[in-house]
């Protein structure tokens, strides 16, 4: 799994080892999540949760002005994670290489954006309109995933960008303002059954679990096990940890 580990330019991300204010703490941030299992690097500016203050799309971008070049400059992946286009657009032009797009894709004006870079689109299922409005529904998952999928992929058709897609169920925070338990079953379940998504035939991409909980080993083997394409942790070493636990399960064999 191609994991990015994250830096946050946004002061009220709940992870707060994650929260860097300069260059020089992002750079160096990034570079202990490279020496420890992270491939490539995804970064913010603007918090997504439900707690999160809303700033405007400027002081979002100032935040992150200085600091983009610095990561780029280490000369690997560099996801821009956002959901305005004139944030993704400047960070593209600044050394982002990877669009992380936290509207799931949803505005016109995204997709433009992404038509004028040839840059991999990661689109994270949302269930209603607004990027704040975090990943749950009311029915059975897979079948809003899939439904959500196929309406955001005809856009992507469009304007000729479906191979360009990565796909991400929205897991992170889902569902919001729920008991651990709740979210756990959630979790589980859609982790369980993620091959769903392979009828699309693009990569596939999990925000993956990072709080310690009774259940975390457990549902982070369920989403590592599913053998996806890419990964985004706030702790690489951990599912690196879980990637050669499973590993060393699958070479021993069965036994006679």
């Amino acid at each position: 799994m191609f994991i990015y580990g994250v830096v946050n330019a946004s002061p009220d991300s709940k992870q707060r080892d994650s929260v860097v204010a300069t260059p020089a703490e992002a750079v160096a941030r990034a570079r202990m999540l490279l020496e420890r299992g992270a491939d490539g690097i995804d970064v913010g500016g603007q918090g997504s949760t439900d707690e999160a203050t809303v700033v405007d799309w400027t002081v979002e971008w100032s935040r992150l002005e200085p600091i983009i070049p610095a990561l780029a400059a280490l000369g690997v992946s560099l996801s821009i994670d956002s959901w305005r286009p004139e944030v993704v657009r400047r960070a593209l032009e600044s050394g982002a290489t990877v669009i992380n797009a936290a509207d799931g894709m949803q505005d016109d004006a995204m997709w433009r954006v992404a038509a004028d870079f040839d840059v991999p689109i990661v689109v994270p299922f949302l269930s209603g309109p607004n990027p704040r409005q975090l990943s749950y529904v009311h029915r059975d998952p897979i079948d809003a995933l899939v439904e959500f999928f196929t309406d955001r992929l005809a856009v992507a058709d469009r304007y000729g960008l479906r191979h360009r897609c990565i796909l991400d169920p929205g897991t992170g925070f889902a569902p919001a303002g729920a008991e651990w338990n709740e979210r756990y079953r959630y979790q589980k379940y859609v982790y369980s059954n993620l091959a769903s998504l392979r009828r699309f035939d693009l990569p596939l991409y999990v925000a993956l679990p990072w709080k310690e909980s009774p259940q975390h080993e457990e549902v982070l083997a369920i989403v590592v096990g599913q053998g996806l394409e890419y990964g985004r942790s706030h702790r690489p070493w951990q599912v690196r940890d879980v990637e050669a636990a499973l590993q060393g399960q699958s070479s021993k064999g069965p036994r006679g």
